[in-house]
C-alpha cells in the first residue's frame, strides 16, 4: 500500500537555474543532488517534511525527460509514492489491472528502488512508486 507522497517530480531544462529558483522559493539548499547515467538525468531533491520536490533534467537528447519537455514543456512530470515493498506493490497493482511501465523495480535517485505506472492507467498522471533503501 502507498504510505505517503515521496515527491513531486518536475521536468526542467536547466537543473542549475531551476535549483537556484527553488533555493530562493524554499529558502534552503537541495538536500540531495545526483547524476543517474542509466536514466540519462540529473536530479536535485528538496525535502519538505515527509515529501519533497525532485527537479529532473535530461543529460542526453534521447532521455525520457528531454522527450517530455519537447512535447509538453517544463513542469510536473510525475508523482512518487513511498511504498514498503516495491516488488509486492507492483504485483498487487498488476493484479488490479494497472498497466506497468516497469515490471520490476530499478535503482533510482538516492539509492531508492523505483518503478513507474503507465499514465493510461492512472488518469493521465505518470506515477512512480519508490522504496527507500534498507
Amino acid at each position: 500500500m502507498f504510505k505517503n507522497i515521496s515527491h513531486v517530480g518536475i521536468a526542467v531544462k536547466d537543473l542549475d537555474a531551476s535549483a537556484d529558483l527553488f533555493r530562493k522559493l524554499l529558502g534552503k539548499e537541495p538536500d540531495h543532488t545526483e547524476r543517474l547515467p542509466d536514466h540519462k538525468v540529473s536530479v536535485a531533491l528538496f525535502e519538505l517534511g515527509e515529501s519533497g520536490i525532485e527537479l529532473t533534467a535530461a543529460t542526453d537528447a534521447d532521455s525520457p525527460i528531454a522527450t517530455f519537455i519537447e512535447k509538453r514543456g517544463e513542469g510536473v512530470h510525475h508523482l512518487s509514492f513511498l511504498v514498503e515493498d516495491s516488488e509486492h506493490e507492483l504485483a498487487r497493482l498488476k493484479q488490479l489491472g494497472v498497466r506497468l511501465i516497469d515490471e520490476k523495480p530499478r535503482l533510482g535517485a538516492n539509492g531508492c528502488l523505483v518503478a513507474f505506472l503507465h499514465p493510461k492507467s492512472t488518469n493521465g498522471v505518470l506515477v512512480e512508486i519508490s522504496q527507500k533503501p534498507h
